[in-house]
């Protein structure tokens, strides 16, 4: 790392990376359960089915089901940051990068926002060019996936979340990490990579085809 990358580095992790963890939970939460909200008034309330569903007073079902999407969405990333940074921190220790678990939790959550692109595509997606969706439709799409190359009426549903889940943002993702990781350790930007590849890239696949087994 260059002096002045690392001068600029030890500023920031001093200014400005020392921020409230538990506010920037909020904010990230909040706004998940915002794009959530945002979904279901200008995608979901306009699928027919949901429309009858409305006019026969049958709709309090999904209302509660979905409602209990907006109470999972603290858990879910909590859980999620929580495993990603635990991996992340043992590759750390393996190769030698003694990060603070704090420090790698707080970059694994700022890293989230990227994610925060593939909802509002979504929600782009269905509003301005989606075409009457049915919730299948719906349910099956994810900006940038593997799963639009394919027709998902025509593979076994068990397919549906691991070509969803290989995505374009999921691979930006990965240099994120070790671009996050580089900055925290001021060491080499290769063997952060590696770091990222050999726990969090390799945990990714060994995932997708254990559910692939299981379902």
């Amino acid at each position: 790392m260059t002096n002045s990358l690392s001068k600029y580095r030890k500023q920031f992790l001093e200014e400005w990376f020392d921020f409230n963890g538990a506010g920037m939970f909020f904010i990230i939460c909040l706004t998940y359960i915002a794009l959530l909200f945002v979904k279901r008034i200008f995608i979901i309330d306009s699928i027919a089915a949901f429309e009858v569903l409305n006019e026969r007073g049958e709709i309090w079902v999904f209302d509660i089901l979905y409602g209990i999407q907006y109470l999972s969405v603290p858990i879910f990333l909590a859980w999620k940051w929580t495993w990603t940074t635990l991996t992340l921190w043992i590759g750390c220790f393996m190769f030698g990068y003694r990060l603070h678990f704090n420090q790698l939790w707080k970059m694994v959550m700022l890293a989230e926002i990227f994610f925060f692109l593939p909802e509002i595509v979504k929600v782009i997606w269905f509003t301005v060019f989606g075409s009457d969706p049915d919730y299948h439709d719906y349910m099956a799409f994810y900006p940038f996936s593997a799963i639009n190359l394919v027709d998902y009426t025509q593979i076994a549903p068990k397919w549906h979340y691991p070509l969803k889940s290989l995505n374009i943002f999921e691979i930006f993702y990965w240099p994120i990490l070790a671009f996050g990781i580089y900055f925290l350790g001021g060491k080499k930007i290769k063997t952060s990579a590696y770091i990222v590849l050999s726990t969090y890239v390799l945990f990714f696949i060994v995932w997708l085809g254990f559910y692939l087994a299981v379902y």
